[in-house]
């Protein structure tokens, strides 16, 4: 009964896994699929800071320019470096493709370390205590003329981590963690 149970969970999530990626555009689609580079634009609004990554080369990510990112994304207040799981900057990467964009994005906050985190906290009800920042699988951003209701509703149709909204501040949160929203 198990080994029936077992094979029956795996096709449910195959199914499952097949119907999330045929939902997507097209556009999306071929750039999950298809075997390309993948380059992003980011400016750094505490820092000054611009980067033209091309992190993965279409075959594997390219570890020089990860490092550059995981640079770009430090905790600047202490200016900490920490490793930034490349899922996000896949995430971006295809929240663009969705889009149909290929602009610069306007990076808030990337890594941040518990140090600062905890001072953050202190100062503002909407900073987690566990917070992805500080485990490097967070961004909060905004892009230059995108709506922010429209980055939102192409993050939401991803489904691939936590999405926060924060319009009064002007940006969006997005995650690798599990599916969640707010």
């Amino acid at each position: 009964m198990n080994i029936i149970d077992h094979d029956r969970r795996k096709w449910l999530g195959l199914s499952v896994a097949a119907l999330g990626l045929s939902l997507l555009p097209q556009s999306a689609l071929a750039a999950l699929t298809t075997p390309r580079p993948r380059i992003l634009r980011f400016d750094n609004l505490h820092t000054g800071e611009t980067l033209k990554a091309e992190f993965f080369d279409g075959h594997r990510y390219n570890k020089s320019e990860l490092i550059r990112l995981d640079h770009l994304f430090r905790d600047f207040r202490q200016n900490e470096i920490k490793a930034i799981d490349p899922k996000l900057f896949d995430q971006i990467y295809l929240l663009q493709m969705m889009m149909g964009i290929n602009k610069s994005v306007q990076l808030i906050s990337g890594y941040r370390s518990l140090a600062t985190n905890n001072r953050l906290r202190q100062v503002s009800s909407g900073v987690a205590k566990q917070s992805y920042h500080t485990r490097g699988k967070a961004m909060d951003f905004h892009i230059e003329g995108i709506k922010l209701a429209h980055i939102r509703k192409a993050a939401l149709k991803m489904r691939a981590g936590g999405v926060g909204f924060y319009p009064k501040s002007n940006f969006i949160h997005i995650d690798t963690g599990p599916v969640r929203t707010w």
